[in-house]
């Protein structure tokens, strides 16, 4: 039986307490600061990019510009605030800003989850039925499915915020991760969570394993039709692509599956914290790398924009 005075209520806003740091950890801060730096300016060099060239308006790399604003917000939800508490060594985070890095969390994830699908979608009709591109992959086409991904990260986001404010927590309220994400929280809950666990359930199949089937069957596809392509050097190369996309997207939804359904407390929920980093840090850590910056238009077009100033300078000496 809870008892009720070491139990605090749904309305307390005292603090939680994240158990995922310790005093003094600096091989981790400079970590932690080097991957956001080179996240954000990836990411950040990546949408600018997009934005200003006239060259780069296919609907991938519209896709492509949708997915750096997730990852950047992705990785400012989290962070930033980490690299706080491993440099002070104060743990503690509020009841308001638990809850809202809690949101944005899980809001970008979701969204990306489906924005990774739509991108291996649009591949495989630019592979597999290149005459038929322009007709599928239309503009209207494609500005809903990015819309239709935010919302579904939206409610994802509302009904899980919802159904974990509703809880009751233990104790001191210590969280064992090392920031706000359902299932560590469920952990910490006194209450009764299988209403939260059924809704993780729900999502996982909705927004993790259909995509990543959709993900999969494409990419075979893709690879059967890039098989019957004559040239050797052409066949590698796609290959080569292919391989580094399936990589990044496999870690990032077996991952987040594995985070969103593992178990609840126990030894074994170190594995879950460490596949929540990897899915949350990794994915938009290579993003930039892998979909943008080995693309020949795009590197095209970095080289056009570093070149600007330097035309500039010799303009203004003439």
């Amino acid at each position: 039986m809870i008892d009720p005075i070491a139990t605090l209520n749904n309305n307390s806003l005292d603090d939680f307490l994240l158990l995922g740091f310790s005093e003094g950890q600096i091989i981790l801060s400079f970590l932690i600061g080097m991957t956001y730096t080179i996240t954000i300016i990836g990411n950040f060099v990546v949408f600018s990019i997009i934005q200003v060239d006239s060259h780069l308006k296919m609907p991938m790399y519209f896709f492509l510009s949708g997915l750096s604003l997730l990852d950047i917000g992705y990785s400012t939800v989290t962070l930033p605030a980490m690299l706080v508490h491993a440099i002070t060594g104060n743990s503690r985070i509020s009841f308001y800003k638990c809850f809202a890095q809690l949101y944005f969390f899980v809001c970008f994830g979701g969204s990306e989850c489906l924005l990774l699908a739509a991108m291996a979608y649009d591949r495989y009709v630019a592979i597999c039925n290149p005459l038929r591109y322009n007709v599928v992959m239309n503009r209207k086409f494609c500005s809903g499915f990015v819309a239709g991904c935010c919302i579904c990260g939206l409610l994802n986001a509302v009904f899980h915020t919802f159904m974990t404010s509703k809880l009751t927590f233990c104790g001191n309220r210590h969280i064992n991760h090392f920031f706000c994400d359902v299932l560590p929280m469920l952990e910490a809950a006194c209450s009764d969570i299988q209403g939260s666990q059924l809704l993780l359930h729900l999502v996982t199949v909705f927004l993790g394993l259909s995509p990543f089937l959709l993900v999969i069957n494409s990419y075979v596809h893709i690879i059967s039709t890039i098989i019957k392509i004559s040239s050797s050097e052409g066949r590698q190369k796609v290959f080569s692509t292919c391989s580094s996309h399936l990589i990044v997207v496999t870690v990032f939804y077996s991952t987040s599956m594995l985070n969103y359904n593992g178990p609840i407390s126990g030894d074994s929920f170190i594995v879950v914290r460490m596949s929540s980093l990897l899915y949350s840090i990794v994915p938009p850590l290579l993003n930039p790398l892998i979909y943008s910056l080995r693309n020949k238009d795009v590197k095209r077009a970095l080289k056009k924009v570093l070149q600007m100033p330097i035309d500039m300078s010799v303009q203004m000496n003439n």
